[in-house]
């Protein structure tokens, strides 16, 4: 039966090319903007490289003081990622790392680079999984003595030297001299975290002002042993925030907590009370944003029933049921919206390459993986139900002479 009804659905596609194109194009329209935001998203929050166990992390990415009459919301300080954060037990490893800079770095030759800078300590690379070209990442001894080493990328390890051996080469960044020991596959721009053009130790900072305070502009990331551990260290972490003593007269309380990546943006950056409400206010948005070109496809459905009047009064007549007549149309949707899915998928693929290509988002890598594919396809088959089962709700209540009279009420 499902044979018959593939047949009868491709022989009918085919009856009106006009109708057919019109419905492929929105719904390939539709699944190829669905599919590249959640290629965004997934870029973003999904473990990928240098974050690859992004799943077993916590930050620190933002620190609270309030007052009386004053509130001071920033990055975090080196005192309370030290007194709080490294006394964690039971942890992998403990990081911090400083917010990238621009800043400038001057070549022999006289050209001026624009290049990301951040700070961090030898932990980083341990919890990163960066792919090494060259060399190796700086040493724990190399961030306690404050040596002037520096890891680069390839693009910045291109730029500077060409295809000569960067390993070895001074480079000069920000007016300091610094000895180059490794360098890295290129970070995508929207690994917040891990992301620059040229990694230091965060001892070489200048001064010993970035080791003061309760803020300031430093992140810090922990390692779990596995998720499970999450609650545990939140609460470790929150306990010992609380009992630090506030230097700052001005401000009676600190408040910093420990969170993933997609909390941070769900309930610091959106205000939003928990994760899961961040999740549905996504889907609520796909759902609308999949209304429109719906409610035209249902249109189009019932025009393609209003020329199919004839038929369905025959099959009635002859006995066909209103489940037969339903599942046969739905069918008809289904095959109609998976061309238009598969479309969908093969453009937005093109479309996240073109992305890559631009330059318009720094090292980009977009990709549609197997997590994303499964998506598309999930909104594709919703697409297809809630498009066609409207129309064939309506074709299989006909009446068959009304039907065989051309009367659709």
């Amino acid at each position: 039966m499902i044979r018959n009804y593939l047949l009868i659905a491709w022989k009918v596609l085919l009856r009106r090319k006009f109708f057919t194109f019109v419905s492929l194009f929105g719904i390939t329209f539709t699944i190829v903007v669905l599919l590249v935001v959640t290629a965004l998203l997934d870029h973003i929050f999904a473990p990928h490289y240098p974050e690859s166990n992004l799943g077993r992390t916590l930050g620190v990415y933002a620190v609270v003081q309030q007052g009386d009459q004053s509130k001071r919301t920033g990055f975090a300080g080196y005192t309370l990622l030290e007194r709080a954060l490294r006394q964690l037990e039971n942890v992998e490893q403990t990081a911090i790392i400083q917010a990238q800079n621009k800043v400038a770095s001057y070549q022999d030759d006289g050209r001026k680079l624009e290049l990301f800078l951040k700070r961090t300590d030898d932990a980083f690379w341990r919890i990163m999984t960066f792919d090494f070209l060259e060399g190796g990442p700086f040493s724990a001894s190399d961030y306690e003595q404050a040596r002037p080493v520096a890891v680069i990328n390839q693009s910045t390890a291109a730029e500077m030297f060409g295809e000569r051996s960067a390993l070895g080469q001074s480079i000069d960044v920000d007016n300091q001299q610094f000895r180059v020991v490794g360098v890295v596959r290129d970070v995508p721009f929207l690994r917040v975290l891990p992301y620059s053009d040229v990694w230091v130790p965060l001892t070489t900072s200048r001064g010993e002002q970035w080791r003061e305070g309760l803020s300031g502009s430093l992140f810090g990331i922990v390692l779990a042993h596995d998720h499970s551990d999450f609650p545990r260290l939140k609460r470790e972490f929150a306990g010992r925030v609380a009992q630090l003593p506030i230097p700052d007269k001005e401000f009676k309380t600190v408040r910093a907590e420990l969170r993933t990546l997609f909390e941070f943006v769900a309930l610091d950056l959106f205000e939003i009370g928990d994760t899961s409400r961040l999740r549905m206010v996504i889907a609520v948005l796909a759902l609308m944003f999949m209304a429109l070109p719906a409610i035209n496809l249902i249109n189009l459905n019932l025009s393609r029933i209003m020329e199919r009047l004839s038929e369905i009064g025959v099959r009635k007549a002859f006995g066909a049921t209103s489940p037969t007549l339903i599942g046969q149309f739905l069918v008809e949707n289904v095959v109609l919206t998976l061309v238009g899915g598969a479309a969908g998928l093969l453009f937005a693929g093109l479309v996240l390459s073109a992305l890559n290509n631009s330059g318009f988002i720094p090292s980009a890598a977009f990709s549609l993986n197997f997590r994303i594919f499964g998506w598309g396809l999930l909104l594709t088959l919703v697409f297809a139900v809630v498009s066609g089962i409207y129309p064939a709700w309506r074709m299989s209540r006909l009446h068959p002479i009304e039907a065989l009279k051309g009367d659709s009420r």
